[in-house]
């Protein structure tokens, strides 16, 4: 077959290495930002599972809300405050970007290759924000998602989270390793986000569930100093967790979150033909992903039965996301023999943040705050000790190297720096926040709506249309036990309470107060 010059020159334009390079790296971080999207099927069904069914269909649109407010709010000024600003460090530059707000101003030549990072960072910064959904789930009013949320997830995903990605992952950013002056000579090495997304969306979860208080019946002296009666308090179940309705559902949206973060991790290469490192690199980060994982989920299954006696499905999923999440900032430049490590540390880090937060009589509905800010902020410190100085070398071509390869503490100051400006950046923005509107009393549902549950009282049914069904699961979830057997209010006859009505016929007046703030 004989091609003219023209056809010649057009295949040589196609097809030259420039170009399938291009190409190739464009689908990488395609694929990679959809498996990160994939998240939120698990999240969804993660927090479905881990609450009562009373309140499923509530949280899951709480999950889409996350995804949709977020992608408006990023699109917005999210990826102008993370991204949007010149890469060499200048001042001005070093705390939050200035360009490409709506993705104007000649984004599309922009140096970070346009709209797959976009798409590919707006993923994260979706993840971050959905962190916080199931942690307050069963008693936040819908207004606080719905008028007051929009604004939650828009400040969160368009401001909060963006200015952290600023500092750790813009070649421009105070805290990036790729500084030309890096802090302390290295900067801070945050892979994949332990401290960007987990410890962000962890932190600001656990804000927002001390500010909203606990749900009904978990705690008996919350319940007392929001003005419920001893006599109510009397038909609570005290101080014990309230189980979710779906072990199945828990299970499935662990393997889905597991599934994505194989996006989360590999998929922050960025690319794979800049340099010859990075397929390499990708296929290492899928391993050390791999064994922090199942190193998170059988420390935390074995703790467990060593303390109860009892193989907890629940809390070795919780393990081994916690592993997963204080894996994601070193994977890159770890061995395999420290993933398990950081992994196992990873679920010590979930159990000792949950037990600190029961001992305050903090109400996280899933863990969220310990599995992502408690197992994150270990990750954040993992790199001090962890980091190999020949994948520190491969990654971000710097000679730093963790303490157990003889660092000279350089990475451990950058890390211990990060760790703290994270933390205080969160509680002073996602703290206020919180306060306001609690302050303005749209923070929380009435005690009515918390009883009879979320989806009758805002959705109009439940996510289950089967009555035997339904009727077993709310006579058996822990505040519809409210209870199973309580005293009427002369003391001679045992009533069955399943609902505020039911709750106000044997303590009148009590299901009429809303719940205070």
């Amino acid at each position: 077959m004989n091609f003219t010059n023209e056809e010649l020159e057009f295949l040589d334009a196609r097809y030259a290495p420039a170009s399938v390079a291009f190409a190739l790296d464009t689908h990488w971080v395609l694929y990679c930002g959809v498996l990160v999207l994939l998240m939120q099927a698990g999240f969804a069904m993660l927090c479905a599972g881990s609450i009562r069914a009373k309140n499923a269909q509530n949280i899951l649109l709480k999950n889409l809300l996350d995804l949709c407010v977020g992608a408006l709010s990023f699109w917005a000024t999210g990826y102008a405050f993370a991204y949007g600003g010149p890469g060499d460090g200048s001042r001005g530059s070093r705390f939050v970007g200035s360009r490409h707000f709506f993705l104007s101003d000649g984004f599309e030549g922009a140096e970070s290759h346009g709209f797959k990072s976009w798409f590919f960072q707006f993923a994260f910064a979706a993840t971050s924000a959905t962190i916080v959904s199931g942690a307050v789930a069963e008693r936040c009013a819908l207004a606080a998602y719905a008028a007051v949320y929009a604004g939650y997830s828009a400040f969160l995903a368009g401001f909060v989270w963006p200015v952290v990605a600023h500092w750790v992952w813009s070649d421009a950013g105070w805290l990036s390793p790729n500084r030309p002056s890096p802090l302390f000579g290295v900067g801070a090495v945050d892979f994949a986000g332990s401290g960007v997304v987990h410890m962000v969306g962890g932190g600001a979860a656990g804000i927002a569930v001390r500010v909203l208080g606990p749900r009904l019946g978990r705690f008996e002296d919350a319940a007392s100093e929001r003005g419920v009666d001893a006599a109510l308090i009397a038909t609570l179940r005290r101080n014990t967790p309230i189980r979710g309705h779906s072990m199945p559902l828990v299970v499935l949206g662990t393997f889905l979150l597991w599934i994505g973060w194989y996006g989360f991790n590999p998929g922050s290469t960025l690319a794979l033909t800049r340099d010859a490192e990075q397929p390499e690199t990708a296929a290492r980060v899928a391993v050390t992903t791999t064994l922090g994982a199942v190193a998170g989920g059988l420390a935390s299954l074995l703790a467990t039965y060593r303390l109860n006696g009892t193989y907890d499905v629940a809390e070795m999923c919780n393990g081994l996301l916690a592993g997963l999440a204080s894996t994601t900032g070193s994977c890159a430049v770890v061995e395999p023999w420290a993933a398990v490590a950081v992994g196992a540390g990873g679920a010590w880090s979930y159990a000792w943040g949950a037990a600190f937060l029961e001992r305050r009589k903090v109400d996280d509905a899933v863990n969220a705050t310990a599995v992502h800010f408690f197992a994150g902020a270990w990750g954040m410190l993992a790199p001090a000790l962890f980091a190999a100085p020949s994948r520190m070398r491969a990654v971000y071509g710097s000679d730093a190297r963790g303490l157990l390869y003889g660092g000279d503490g350089s990475l451990l100051g950058a890390q211990a720096v990060a760790f703290g400006a994270i933390a205080l950046w969160v509680g002073a923005t996602m703290g206020p926040f919180f306060l306001l509107f609690r302050r303005a009393g749209a923070l929380r549902v009435s005690m009515d709506e918390e009883i009879d549950g979320l989806d009758d009282a805002h959705h109009g049914r439940s996510a289950y249309e089967m009555d035997t069904f339904l009727d077993a699961e709310l006579g058996k979830s822990d505040l519809d036990r409210i209870s199973e057997v309580t005293d009427d209010a002369n003391g001679d006859e045992i009533r069955r309470v399943d609902s505020a009505d039911d709750l106000r016929r044997v303590h009148p007046g009590q299901g009429d107060a809303e719940s205070a703030s």
